[in-house]
């Protein structure tokens, strides 16, 4: 594989002043969800002149940007999400949310921004491109399945693969992690609603008291997870809410529960779903209650493709020299919306190293949904220089599918 550009990475270097100042403004006024007007103004404005193919979202803040090369050839799709999490900051940055319980806690300004950044790049290599670059610019991520959104409005037509790469500040800047196959897991909500008869506390032989029953189905369920699921295709069961009740005397007549569910595959997450309610209704039916259980249905497992990952990852080590790509020796826990675009394009997604200089132990720096999260704006440039360079590798034609 010949190398894809001598020099990106020192053209990257030259637009990180402008990725960092995007990256600030961004962190000042964090939007959430799908509506993100003043997010898709600020990169409106910053595509403005590249020769960008632009258009926007009808149901959603979105940008998409067309950059077509010198002569047809394949679609790439790089893709940035832009929304910020309901909650507050407390990282004491001059540049920290301005704005209440609203803060870009898991890394996407930098996403934005460096995404910007390969527009410019690559812009200015128009005329080397043998086929096209498709910037997906997304709002919500965190949870309101904006990939699903536009891929509906049409975001995925004639693009040939996908990639994407993740802020790690658990991971030293300089290190870009990769995995083949399932890299990140689903995410489901269960809950369930035991209920029973209330009555008065003093008198629980005349009331049917669905607390205890629902404390020994929290344990049921951890049990039935480490007895009955694979350690080697796991899974990870957490009931995170228990509310049930309005004073010391009063048995309630319900007791809800509510949790979340994670899985790195497809099977072991859809046969936890049915254990879930076995043994819930198993052990209320058990104390003379009843369950009622409701699993939402949340984004699917992470899977990157693995001729695509592979690739993705001998792009690193020629961009940034050996011993840059550290090939992650199991799936993350988290969970990630583009995983509906791995549904449906070759692709995946990597993880950017950006641990702050000052944590010199990377596992102990703030995490992603940390209130106290930072990181290394200078490992921004190698975001850009390696969105450019899997593009460019792409179109030059060093992917080949296994």
């Amino acid at each position: 594989m010949a190398l894809v550009e001598d020099n990106l990475v020192d053209l990257a270097d030259e637009l990180l002043p402008g990725a960092v100042d995007l990256r600030r403004r961004l962190h000042r006024h964090p939007e959430l969800g799908l509506d993100l007007p003043q997010t898709q103004a600020a990169v409106l404005e910053e595509l403005e002149g590249l020769g960008l193919e632009i258009s926007v979202g009808q149901g959603l803040s979105s940008v998409v940007a067309d950059l077509h090369g010198a002569s047809p050839g394949a679609t790439i799709l790089l893709r940035g999400d832009m929304d910020a999490l309901p909650m507050p900051e407390d990282t004491g940055l001059a540049f920290a949310s301005e704005l209440e319980n609203k803060m870009h806690a898991c890394g996407h300004d930098a996403h934005t921004a460096m995404l910007v950044g390969a527009a410019r790049l690559l812009s200015g290599m128009k005329q080397q491109l043998c086929g096209s670059v498709r910037f997906m610019f997304q709002p919500g991520e965190e949870g309101s399945g904006g990939a699903a959104v536009m891929i509906n409005e049409g975001v995925l037509d004639e693009v040939d693969a996908a990639f994407a790469l993740h802020v790690a500040p658990n991971l030293p800047s300089g290190l870009v992690a990769w995995k083949g196959g399932s890299v990140m897991a689903s995410a489901d909500v269960v809950k369930i609603t035991v209920t029973g008869r209330g009555g008065h506390a003093s008198s629980p032989h005349w009331a049917c008291d669905p607390v205890p029953a629902a404390c020994e189905v929290v344990l049921a369920l951890q049990t039935m997870i480490t007895r009955t699921v694979d350690a080697f295709d796991p899974a990870v069961l957490t009931i995170s809410q228990i509310n049930g009740g309005t004073t010391d005397n009063v048995i309630p007549e319900t007791v809800e529960l509510v949790g979340t569910l994670r899985a790195v595959s497809e099977s072991t997450r859809q046969s936890v779903w049915d254990k879930v309610r076995t043994v819930a209704e198993g052990i209320t039916h058990a104390h003379g209650c009843t369950a009622a259980v409701e699993i939402i249905k949340g984004y699917p497992v992470t899977v990157n493709t693995p001729a695509f990952a592979q690739f993705a990852a001998l792009v690193v080590e020629r961009t940034f020299g050996p011993g840059h790509a550290f090939k992650m020796p199991s799936p993350v826990m988290g969970a990630e919306d583009f995983s509906y675009v791995l549904q449906h394009v070759p692709g995946a997604m990597l993880f950017l190293g950006v641990c702050p200089p000052e944590h010199p132990n990377s596992l102990l720096a703030p995490a992603c949904h940390s209130n106290k999260m930072v990181l290394n704006e200078a490992s921004m440039a190698d975001g850009i220089a390696l969105h450019a360079a899997v593009a460019l590798a792409f179109l030059q034609g060093q992917y080949t599918p296994s």
